[in-house]
């Protein structure tokens, strides 16, 4: 027995590093501190007017109780037919659990398929949740860096020397958090070549899949390896598409016995979500479409002017995203400067203290040598963003 009071599986894992940016710059808020934060993982809009008319019309009725485990019914419906809509596969009630989030929905997948071990699958960079939930469970995540050149994008190659006989799963993100980057369709029928051969599930967050640019069309390994099916795991939400963080509404479609060995776990942690914010989640599903679409069009039109501003400070390299609403921002040759810059957490750091600008450092999402910026901001704070960081970077 050691001398300290907690579990040893808190010795496995460590605290989100955005968790502990979004910390420092509400101390400096507090403080009085102006700053302008692109560190935020959240659109910056409100979400569609029907989606909080919905949530009162539920809380003025007394739908305050708890709701089945899984989802209220008409959810579950819901969710199922904007996926069939979307991806083009059928997924029954009883593959749907709603949670708390994506984040909750991870959770419950990694609680109930991953095991002392177990290797995970993690392609490079990646969002730090999907490794610590990995590591929290006892398994062991792998850890493929994916290259700039490849646009961070997963090999076929990569994957299939990583595949092994203790590969329980593979874990991707598209579009990409932090990177933008997406999957076209003959990239995911590549993966699809590789991964046929064995039995690992591929869980695929697809949070940001509502926001693309550039007319990239967004794919779903679903729709083009529909016969990998019972293995293949998404994950989704209303927290990006609709702007609705704060409502903490997620979910996970897969096969009925993984949904229900993942109904099990939450029904021993939180049971079912908060019953008005179900309702409000389905209102976003079944109501127009149109806010989701001007939202993405703010997004894209602030994207053009952000990847033109950092291209043209000196020492920053930037490849256009694809998806979601991150510029990655490539600073090794500013940190092979001096030692007055030195790696990107201080080049995070210099820009907080200097320009008083909060990104995340690449090293919290095991990318060394990068910056995740958001342009999930307003025009005038993006604007004297990039003027801040320029001049605190010549």
């Amino acid at each position: 027995m050691t001398d300290s009071p907690f579990a040893a599986r808190l010795s496995r894992m460590s605290e989100s590093a955005t968790a502990a940016v979004f910390r420092r710059v509400a101390e400096l808020r507090a403080q009085g501190v102006e700053l302008i934060s692109l560190s935020v993982g959240e659109p910056d809009f409100d979400p569609p007017a029907h989606v909080g008319e919905a949530m009162k019309r539920a809380i003025d009725a007394g739908l305050t109780r708890y709701t089945e485990v899984a989802g209220m019914a008409a959810l579950r419906r819901a969710i199922a037919a904007d996926s069939l809509a979307r991806r083009g596969f059928e997924h029954g009630p009883d593959s749907i659990v709603v949670s708390a989030g994506a984040k909750h929905a991870l959770f419950n997948l990694a609680q109930a398929l991953f095991d002392h071990g177990d290797e995970v699958i993690v392609p490079l960079p990646a969002w730090g949740t999907y490794a610590e939930q990995v590591r929290l469970c006892g398994a062991t995540p792998k850890l493929l860096p994916c290259r700039a050149e490849d646009g961070f994008l997963l090999q076929p190659q990569a994957l299939a020397e990583a595949l092994g006989e203790r590969t329980k799963a593979l874990i991707l993100c598209s579009p990409c958090n932090p990177t933008g980057a997406a999957y076209g369709r003959a990239e995911l029928e590549a993966l699809a070549q590789v991964l046929r051969p064995h039995r690992a599930f591929v869980i695929i967050d697809e949070i940001y899949a509502g926001l693309t640019y550039d007319g990239f069309e967004q794919q779903s390994l679903l729709t083009v390896a529909p016969d990998l099916g019972d293995r293949i795991i998404i994950v989704d939400g209303v927290s990006k598409r609709y702007a609705m963080t704060g409502y903490r509404v997620g979910w996970l479609l897969a096969s009925p016995a993984i949904a229900r060995a993942c109904e099990a776990i939450q029904s021993q942690c939180t049971t079912s979500i908060t019953a008005p914010a179900q309702v409000a989640a389905q209102a976003a599903l079944e109501g127009p479409q149109d806010a989701v679409e001007a939202m993405r069009a703010q997004f894209e039109r602030r994207r053009k002017r952000v990847l033109e501003g950092l291209t043209a400070i000196a020492g920053l390299r930037v490849q256009p995203p694809r998806g979601a609403f991150y510029a990655f921002v490539d600073v090794r040759e500013l940190a092979a400067r001096g030692p007055a810059f030195g790696d990107d957490l201080a080049i995070a750091r210099h820009l907080l203290d200097k320009a008083r600008v909060a990104v995340v450092p690449g090293s919290a999402f095991d990318a060394p040598g990068y910056l995740r910026l958001s342009f999930a901001a307003s025009d005038a704070e993006l604007e004297q963003a990039l003027e801040r960081i320029g001049d605190a970077l010549a």
